[in-house]
């Protein structure tokens, strides 16, 4: 049967796995050593402090350059960038969870239910859950996608109009609906209302204010939306109903780990790149170049849509969020991600290339 000091060595043992390889050969067992000196007899695993220790030093070994006062503040940029891409990579894949969207019979069962007395028209069905230009996304439209148009890629949903005159006036129409809603076991949402000056008729003389009210509402994995327009356009279509669906339960847990692995891969690799270039004589400061453009390359879009898509979801209600790659400026900002990512791998490049003289491993705490 092992000693209680023995189970207390290989817990501490498993804890300096933070560190380096190289490190732990040469330091591994005096550390050890020391740990189980000053534990008191009895002790079968390492305290919370000292857990938290060992993995902090760890952690910040795996950096190497122990005079700088930024690098920790670099890998912990690297590792949040790489943890909120492979978190929104996760979320991506954990949509094709989401059941189809609506097909044109229960398109029509939800209209006639929502909006009794009135004539369905056209169904525009989607072709796919996410669409480019209102078609799935092909390995031929790619180019397009990153070099500028990554903004036509969204959700898609299914729109349902009228047919023939309105039967009732808006406000009717509304109240109807929300009532209809409710009964059936929606959860509504407060209308959203914009008003603005608009045509009557073709002539455009006068001008009118018109006034466009959207109501959201959501029940299980399916969003609808309703929208009214007062006075009618010209062409008489002042009501639709569209739906789409909600994300899926796996997209929470799918980035959450996604996210996770990322950040804790982008540490990892940032510091076996920072420990290797710490000494080598390459150009001065082409490494760091490369980081701050890789990095500002991909934080420039999640500084300008993030505060934007907040202002947005708080002026509005949302029966689901944006996706999370939205948040980052996805796939909108797809060129400079692009360009951040051949300047990161022109790092690792630099990174990997053969040097003359093997740097020790330097220590830290």
């Amino acid at each position: 049967m092992p000693t209680t000091g023995d189970r207390l060595a290989r817990r501490y043992r498993r804890l300096l796995f933070c560190h380096p390889r190289a490190y732990r050969r040469a330091r591994a067992d005096e550390m050890v050593g020391v740990l189980l000196d000053a534990a008191p007899p009895g002790r079968t695993r390492p305290t919370p402090r000292e857990a938290a220790n060992l993995i902090r030093h760890g952690l910040r070994c795996r950096l190497g350059r122990p005079a700088s006062r930024t690098v920790g503040v670099w890998a912990t940029l690297t590792a949040v960038s790489c943890g909120l891409f492979t978190a929104a990579l996760a979320t991506r894949a954990a949509w094709e969870t989401s059941a189809p969207l609506p097909d044109r019979a229960e398109t029509a069962a939800v209209f006639t239910v929502v909006l009794p007395g009135h004539d369905l028209g056209d169904v525009e069905l989607a072709p796919a859950l996410f669409t480019f230009y209102s078609q799935p996304l092909t390995v031929r439209a790619l180019d397009n996608l990153l070099l500028g148009d990554g903004g036509e890629y969204q959700q898609s949903e299914v729109v349902a109009g009228t047919a023939g005159a309105p039967r009732m006036p808006a406000d009717e129409t509304l109240a109807l609906a929300q009532r209809r809603l409710r009964e059936t076991g929606w959860q509504v949402y407060a209308p959203t209302v914009r008003s603005a000056l608009g045509c009557v008729d073709k002539t455009c003389a006068p001008l009118v204010t018109t006034t466009d009210t959207t109501v959201l509402a959501r029940r299980g994995d399916t969003v609808l939306q309703l929208h009214v327009a007062a006075p009618p356009s010209p062409d008489g279509g002042n009501l639709s109903l569209t739906l789409s669906r909600a994300a899926p339960p796996a997209v929470l847990p799918a980035g959450v780990a996604g996210g996770l692995l990322g950040a804790a891969l982008g540490w990892l690799v940032f510091g076996w790149a920072s420990r290797r270039t710490e000494a080598a004589r390459r150009t001065p400061g082409t490494v760091g170049v490369l980081l701050g453009v890789t990095l500002f390359l991909w934080w420039a879009p999640v500084l300008l849509t993030a505060p934007d898509l907040l202002g947005h979801h708080r002026a509005q209600p949302h029966p689901t969020w944006h996706p999370l790659w939205e948040w980052l400026g996805q796939p909108a900002g797809s060129l400079l991600f692009v360009v951040g990512a051949a300047s990161a791998l022109l790092t690792l490049a630099l990174a990997a290339a053969p040097r003359r003289d093997p740097l020790p491993t330097a220590a830290v705490g």
